[in-house]
């Protein structure tokens, strides 16, 4: 068995490398048109960071694992055609804002036509809106050489941070495919792979129409379970009720459960408001406003959230942050990745640099020119904006702190050291709630938190 993944990024790198890890007899090919993407794959710092990820690829790379941007070549060699391409919000025409950006899945499409030399079992893994698998189809079957395809849809369900485990351990594999003899052998050659190590309870076969629109709603209502708590802990700040209080009572009925009650300064990440933003567009498409309408306000009441904490930032320091130093922690999405797609920590920055504060971040994996280009644009150039080399470092002379990463080695810092450096009154604004606040007050902070 051969198999080869277009696109070696987030989805592709990791779930490659646990494929090649537990099924040795598999040869695993990783494939992109991006030379420096893939340098990185077989170099001694991978481009990504996730735990766990280091050791897979060392273990694999170069027994049955490969990397290479010989894409015809990878193609013309693999029974399963995994395709990872990046499916971004459409930022131009019709739907931009909401709608997702094809182009990438028509052209790999095309790539696998012109490429393919037998028949061939195509997999979505790429998040992608419902029917997506319909384009495919069609334009694989116009390649004019009678090859026979069977296109099957995989969405990936990992956390970045926790993608290692998620894939070692899934709560479920979920594979679509058409309900015909061709489409069940396909789906049936799939699972054969994930249940070298996935138990044959945990696989779910759909329909392809299921399997595509799952991804979407999964996240869709993860993502509105965060923004739910997040409107709660507004409520809770304007009555003096603890957020985290509330959410341990209600999280309590096994009805709700306690997952994603964590109140925050908002969700960020590659692909929680593309794809809320893409199950709105499907919804105004199929001509179901008030659904479009539900599904909107979790992306809107996220932004608030965002805007909110600064404006509070901003309250607390006398109405005014004008020529002040605020430190802010942490700048990717979440801890335990450097991934900076629609992060909060670029919202509260750039509302405090509107507001003509000096910005200091911080991260222990997101490197400055990221954290420049993604604040600043392309130029990367304003004097109010810098970047530090540790959070002992970025809290010198400031007036606030600001966390906007639950990163694990916030919690362990010498805040009575960092009291000592700083500016008084001094502030710390915990955007994550993963601080005591009782101990920084005992301090001498000014500490506040989300929804307390």
């Amino acid at each position: 068995m051969k198999i080869c993944c277009i696109g070696a990024g987030y989805v592709g790198g990791p779930t490659m490398a646990m494929i090649a890890l537990k099924a040795p007899d598999v040869e695993v090919r990783v494939v992109d048109m991006n030379a420096a993407r893939i340098a990185a794959w077989s170099s001694a710092t991978l481009p990504i960071y996730e735990p766990g990820l280091d050791e897979v690829v060392r273990k694999t790379r170069g027994r049955n694992l490969h990397f290479s941007t010989d894409v015809k070549g990878a193609i013309e060699a693999a029974d399963i055609v995994f395709v990872a391409v990046n499916t971004p919000t459409k930022s131009y025409g019709v739907g931009a804002g909401r709608a997702a950006d094809l182009r990438f899945i028509e052209s790999v499409a095309r790539t696998i036509a012109e490429c393919a030399n037998g028949p061939k079992i195509i997999v979505e893994k790429s998040t992608i809106p419902v029917k997506t698998a319909e384009t495919i189809k069609d334009i694989l079957a116009a390649n004019g050489r009678g090859i026979k395809f069977q296109v099957l849809s995989n969405p990936e369900f990992l956390a970045e941070g926790t993608a290692i485990a998620d894939l070692l351990n899934p709560d479920r594999v979920l594979i679509g495919g058409e309900r015909t003899p061709e489409g069940a052998a396909a789906m049936a050659a799939l699972a054969d792979i994930y249940a070298r190590w996935v138990p044959r309870d945990r696989i779910i076969t759909t329909n392809l129409w299921s399997s595509e629109l799952s991804k979407l709603v999964a996240n869709a209502f993860l993502a509105q379970r965060i923004s739910s708590i997040n409107s709660i802990s507004a409520l809770c700040e304007a009555t003096g009720a603890d957020v985290d209080e509330v959410a341990n009572a209600i999280g309590r009925d096994s009805r709700i459960g306690p997952k994603f009650l964590k109140a925050s300064v908002g969700f960020g990440g590659s692909c929680f408001q593309k794809d809320i933003l893409n199950l709105v567009y499907l919804c105004e498409h199929f001509g179901l406003p008030e659904v479009a309408g539900f599904w909107e306000g979790v992306v809107k009441m996220n932004e608030w959230q965002k805007h909110r904490f600064t404006a509070r930032i901003v309250k607390a320091l006398y109405n005014s942050v004008a020529d002040k130093k605020i430190a802010v922690l942490g700048f990717a999405f979440k801890k335990d990745t450097n991934d900076t797609r629609e992060s909060a920590a670029i919202a509260v920055c750039r509302d405090l640099i509107a507001e003509q504060a000096r910005v200091t971040v911080y991260d222990p994996k997101v490197p400055e020119d990221e954290i420049r280009r993604d604040v600043l644009g392309k130029d990367g150039a304003n004097p109010l904006l810098s970047v530090a080399s540790s959070g002992y470092d970025a809290a010198v002379g400031a007036h606030a702190l600001v966390i906007a990463t639950e990163w694990d080695e916030f919690k362990a810092l010498d805040f009575e050291r960092i009291y000592g450096v700083m500016s008084k009154p001094a502030f710390v604004f915990d955007g994550r709630n993963i601080l005591d606040l009782q101990k920084l007050r005992a301090i001498g902070f000014r500490a506040a938190g989300i929804g307390k």
